[in-house]
């Protein structure tokens, strides 16, 4: 990208682009930048202590450090903490053969303790079920795997003896503030278990035995520490009447709520040799539980995260349907959903406080084999460098328009399967401007490139000597560890240099920084944006 062409100069767009036009006043502000995309999760837990794990958290932390959460199942999961697809354990918990509580902490500490250390603070699931709790405790470990395999086994169902489940989480939650201190575990999130409206999956007990649980565990966490921040129930987004009946118990036993949780997915498909992504129906699930809690007075102004926020249902789970995820489709989807969901919660007026991404990495399997996560094998993928994009804009949000960019609803009605979405956010941080610009299609298949012409209105004072500008780009030949896989012919091992070479080709390198021309507060520049490309323009003035 040439100097001239970012003063505004004549562009001449490749043949087979559109013109796109984006404008932003950088005096306009709309609000604050909330940081709702600063969460993680994964179905593994034990994964977090090993290699690859521990360096992805590494990277998790430093987009935001101290400020960023990770949730985990199977924190008291009975076990020898080996973990499997969809399977881990910490063996919290057991009993004599007296049938007396006998607590171990080690395992569940190497995990916290491996967060802490890098920037990275709990959102504390509380579950699942101790082998020597469970009220059908075997089987007990499933025998799930991609394909085939049964889920719900020993784990996922009530506890025998409520008052051993509330002790059990009463001395956790002790242990903690005994282990890392009163202000800094008042600082998690506590909630729990997961989808106990999914029977099938994740609950095997009935609706009223899960709210008891949860009744019962969040009075062990106030008994534990009076100011934790609790709050539920996780439940995934199925257009059910699961929230309103959770508010419902909540309110009637005067049970703390200090935020509100739900999981929201979309529904991709492989049609007609390629994958198409349902990103109006991860938008529909949200908004449902958005209206369902803004329509009660006593819960409307909770905090709200989306405990999983997520293209499709099954990070472990492969197949056509999911080949999304390794490239740019998975990167652009992101930063087109996040920026949805936000508006959304703002329609809504309900407060969107965390959209958390259930995506981590799948420690010593192939490279790039198909699961939903960031990084594989050490190498990180398109869609984390869409967060270290998000983790660049901070301020105050202002004016930005595109008139390719997709309307809200839509995209809620039919998702983005005509013309492409060509959108925008922007934000300012005193003299610092940043703009995001995603170029996303819910099908993924070859199309034109954005022509995108960007004006900028109403910059500040501090930009009379000129401004710098730099880009980051996330597309086919920038950011992008699987294009270089790909390109080096998908080896099954990647020798050393290979190896280094795809750590360097997933790197988020800024282009060369170029002067911008201001006048009178204004200035234009020109750029292409390829179809499912990331792009964030950075400008500061000259001093």
């Amino acid at each position: 990208m040439t100097a001239a062409l970012l003063m505004g100069a004549a562009v001449s767009a490749s043949a087979d682009s559109f013109p796109v036009k984006i404008s932003v006043d950088a005096a306009k502000t709309t609000g604050p930048v909330e940081p709702i995309w600063r969460f993680f999760g994964a179905d593994e837990p034990n994964y977090a202590t090993m290699k690859d794990g521990r360096s992805l958290l590494t990277s998790l932390g430093a987009l935001s450090p101290g400020h960023v959460y990770f949730r985990a199942h199977n924190l008291l999961t009975s076990g020898d903490g080996t973990p499997a697809l969809k399977w881990g354990s910490t063996n919290a918990y057991t009993e004599d053969a007296q049938g007396h509580p006998v607590y171990d902490w080690r395992i569940i500490d190497r995990i916290f303790d491996t967060y802490l250390a890098r920037g990275v603070k709990p959102y504390v699931e509380i579950g699942f079920m101790p082998e020597a709790l469970s009220t059908q405790p075997q089987p007990y470990q499933h025998t799930w795997r991609p394909g085939s395999g049964s889920l719900r086994t020993g784990w996922a169902y009530p506890p025998k003896d409520y008052g051993k489940w509330e002790e059990l989480v009463y001395q956790w939650v002790k242990h903690c503030v005994e282990r890392y201190g009163h202000d800094e575990v008042a600082s998690w999130y506590w909630q729990t278990w997961n989808e106990a409206n999914l029977p099938q999956y994740y609950w095997g007990g009935t609706r009223g035995e899960f709210f008891k649980l949860h009744e019962v565990s969040v009075r062990a966490v106030r008994r534990a520490l009076p100011e934790a921040r609790v709050g539920g129930p996780d439940m995934a987004g199925a257009n059910d009447d699961f929230m309103s009946a959770f508010m419902d118990h909540m309110e009637k036993t005067a049970t703390p709520t200090d935020f509100l949780s739900f999981h929201a997915k979309g529904g991709p498909e492989f049609v007609e040799g390629h994958v198409r992504m349902g990103l109006a129906t991860q938008l529909r699930a949200a908004d449902h539980e958005f209206a369902a809690i803004a329509a009660r007075p006593a819960f409307k102004d909770k905090p709200i995260i989306i405990g999983e926020f997520d293209p499709e249902g099954c990070a472990a789970c492969q197949g056509p349907a999911n080949a999304y995820r390794n490239g740019t489709m998975y990167s652009s989807y992101t930063a087109a959903s996040f920026t949805r969901v936000a508006e959304l919660a703002q329609r809504r007026g309900v407060k969107l406080e965390g959209a958390l991404s259930w995506a981590f990495e799948f420690e010593d399997q192939r490279y790039f084999a198909g699961f939903r996560q960031l990084a594989s094998n050490g190498i990180d993928m398109p869609v984390l460098n869409v967060f270290r994009l998000f983790s660049r804009m901070k301020g105050q949000h202002v004016a930005a328009l595109s008139d390719h960019q997709t309307p809200l609803d839509a995209v809620m009605t039919s998702g983005v399967r005509d013309d492409a979405d060509v959108g925008v956010t922007a934000a300012r941080d005193g003299d610092r401007l940043s703009i995001l610009v995603w170029h996303y299609h819910d099908d993924d298949v070859a199309g034109p490139d954005a022509a995108v012409s960007l004006a900028l209105d109403h910059l500040p004072a501090a930009f009379k000597k000129g401004a710098v500008m730099t880009r980051y780009r996330i597309d086919a030949t920038h950011a992008n560890s699987f294009a270089a896989y790909q390109a080096m012919g998908s080896p099954l091992a990647p020798d050393n240099a290979q190896y280094d070479a795809l750590k360097a080709a997933a790197l988020l390198a800024p282009d060369q920084p170029a002067a911008l021309n201001i006048n009178a507060g204004e200035t234009s520049l020109n750029f292409e944006l390829p179809r499912q490309g990331v792009t964030l323009l950075v400008i500061t003035p000259v001093n």
